[in-house]
């Protein structure tokens, strides 16, 4: 054979090697980087985002796990690369040097762990990174306050990079004598259960001040007589020994709302405000509100109407006034919706009222509904501007609700004030279950408001009664003189809800010290004879506003004693009480008294009733898994 001849050989057995090479390469498959991300229990991790970087070229190429916490990082160039990987409420993490070569694709397990920072003294005041998307997201340190006693250790207290809550300063005892009376507006929303189960959910405890008691405590439904005939709502009372202090006494207070039927229920003017911006792409976020938003849709009746605003770099509507009767095209118009942006939060607002406005309805149900995480970053963006616009369209009769979504730039403490000053309610979707919860029977009852600016005022009878405190609404008392000021916002009442407040009290002649003023120079405080003789402990005040009305209507209902022992109270008493020494417990809160995991579990389980839905069943496993949790941070 000739060279001339080996030389063409040669080159035909390249060739030749060549495309058999290219045919083995496509039968192993394509190079690249694949992989799972996953929490330190298995769990997936969807919505992480994830990031690769090849050392000699710089090059970067991004990707997002989808629900399975999958991701795939396909026919990428052979080298050498650097992975990143993070999502908010959890550490990053880093694995470099990761070869990429032609013949396989290399996959990675990536496990992610809860983000936690230990807040020492000397750190307050300082600002730090926590670990979180990549890049990173800073938050206030000196914002998450150490537990003041070792019944929960600083180190399960989990901050959420820049989620936000505002500071509860828990309500004490006060002196009856100096102080007979308490005066609180009421409180419907439930976002903090479905919060602090978030937490828990996730293997931590909350923060403190995500804990708003008697929103747990109101999470829940009770079985309270219902209301007379034309009458809006009835109100029960229950009174037994403290579980958490048996020297005490615990007042069970409850009211239940008239529900109104199909034919009373007036026509709905719904406006939708969702939260499109870059913030909502996570999965527990838009996609969870898109499925969510099915569930209210087939709810509606033909004679409600539905409008659909979004928000993110800027605001627009994405479907003008609509009749509920074509639900097809409304649910099509959600389903476009795609995330991304910044968040004109402000902006979104004033276009929803305006077109709450331009469709309103006479004697009807004018609504706003807002749903978004809370993180506002553009446009009037201040709490307090948006409290004024929001209240001055509560006085033209336009009412707002607010559904929280998702985690790690959560903002609570905007979302409760703006849903309060709205006349409406707040809640925290955290999956489908609370989502079918919130849609299909909260929300569709508290659109319908029976009773608005509904204020209770107790007068304690100093002669029964030596102090009392009342177990949350912290950010629902009122002076003393708001009770009859029919000027002053309060609580609404929807169709067929229900609202439980809890007092503790120390009985007349407990030698435990409680603060008192003393030494006046001008009055002598003395107790009426007259109450030594009655029976009466208290005397519970309720005033309300019809719907439509202006002037308020007065209830007094007088509350005596009879002794019951707290083993023969109703399951709602012991239940509510559970709840409240879970909270308490939570807070670790300087009123817990002898309350620990055990004593709860005992007055929950015998508290649980019926549970037709397994509310009061989920609560109890909560409870079971913050003892584990406990047990391990021991």
């Amino acid at each position: 054979m000739t060279v001339k001849s080996f030389s063409k050989v040669s080159v035909f057995g390249l060739m030749v090697l060549g495309i058999f090479s290219w045919m083995l390469l496509q039968a192993n498959g394509t190079t690249g980087i694949k992989g799972t991300v996953m929490d330190m229990q298995g769990s997936a991790i969807p919505g992480a985002a994830i990031k690769i970087k090849e050392q000699t070229t710089g090059k970067e190429h991004t990707a997002t796990t989808d629900v399975k916490g999958s991701f795939y990082f396909k026919d990428i160039t052979p080298g050498t690369y650097d992975l990143y990987a993070g999502i908010a409420g959890f550490s990053r993490f880093e694995k470099k040097g990761i070869k990429v070569s032609l013949e396989k694709t290399v996959e990675i397990q990536i496990r992610l762990q809860m983000d936690v920072l230990m807040l020492t003294d000397s750190e307050k005041g300082l600002k730090g990174v926590v670990g979180g998307v990549i890049g990173g997201v800073t938050a206030e340190r000196a914002s998450l306050a150490r537990p003041q006693s070792a019944q929960f250790p600083a180190s399960v207290y989990t901050p959420y990079n820049t989620e936000e809550y505002s500071r509860i300063y828990e309500n004490r005892f006060f002196n009856t004598l100096h102080n007979p009376l308490s005066t609180f507006s009421i409180d419907v929303d439930t976002a903090s259960y479905a919060n602090v189960r978030r937490f828990i959910r996730t293997n931590q405890f909350p923060l403190k001040d995500a804990v708003r008691i008697e929103e747990m405590i109101n999470y829940f439904d009770y079985d309270y007589p219902l209301p007379g005939k034309d009458k809006p709502f009835s109100i029960y009372t229950e009174m037994s020994s403290c579980p958490w202090n048996r020297d005490h006494r615990l007042i069970h207070i409850g009211l239940q709302g008239r529900e109104l039927s199909a034919q009373e229920q007036p026509e709905s003017n719904l406006v939708f405000l969702l939260d499109v911006s870059g913030s909502m792409r996570s999965p527990n976020k838009l996609p969870l509100l898109q499925t969510a938003f099915k569930l209210l849709v087939k709810e509606l009746d033909a004679k409600d109407r539905v409008s659909i605003v979004v928000y993110a770099g800027a605001a627009g509507v994405v479907l003008p006034s609509t009749s509920a009767s074509q639900k097809t095209k409304i649910i099509e118009a959600v389903d476009r919706l795609r995330a991304g942006g910044s968040t004109a939060g402000g902006a979104g607002i004033k276009l929803a009222y305006k077109t709450a406005m331009e469709h309103f309805i006479r004697n009807g149900n004018n609504r706003v509904i807002l749903a978004t995480d809370g993180d506002f970053n553009v446009g009037v963006s201040s709490t307090s501007e948006l409290v004024r616009m929001i209240e001055e369209y509560r006085e033209k009769g336009v009412f707002l609700t607010v559904l929280g979504f998702g985690m790690g730039n959560y903002k609570d403490n905007r979302m409760e004030k703006l849903a309060d000053k709205g006349n409406g309610n707040y809640f925290y979707i955290d999956n489908i279950l609370e989502a079918k919860k919130v849609f299909m029977s909260d929300l569709t009852g508290t659109l319908f408001t029976i009773a608005k600016d509904v204020k209770i005022q107790v007068e304690f009878n100093p002669a029964k009664v030596n102090a009392y405190r009342l177990i949350g609404y912290e950010n629902r008392i009122l002076d003393k003189e708001d009770f009859a000021d029919d000027t002053k916002d309060a609580g609404e009442l929807g169709s067929g809800h229900t609202v439980t407040a809890l007092y503790e009290v120390i009985p007349y002649g407990s030698k435990e010290e409680v603060a008192e003023i003393k030494d006046l120079k001008y009055q002598d405080v003395k107790i009426d004879p007259k109450a030594f003789r009655s029976p009466e402990v208290m005397t519970v005040k309720l005033r309300y506003k019809q719907p439509d009305g202006n002037k308020s209507r007065l209830i007094q209902v007088p509350v005596t004693d009879d002794e019951t022992r707290l083993e023969q109270t109703s399951v709602d008493f012991k239940f509510s009480a559970a709840v409240a020494e879970f909270g308490m417990l939570l807070r670790d809160s300087e009123f817990k008294g002898s309350t620990d995991f055990e004593s709860i579990l005992r007055l929950a389980q015998d508290g649980k009733g019926r549970d037709l839905h397994g509310y009061r069943a989920e609560f109890i496993k909560l409870v079971e898994m913050c003892q584990l949790l406990h047990q391990t941070q021991k």
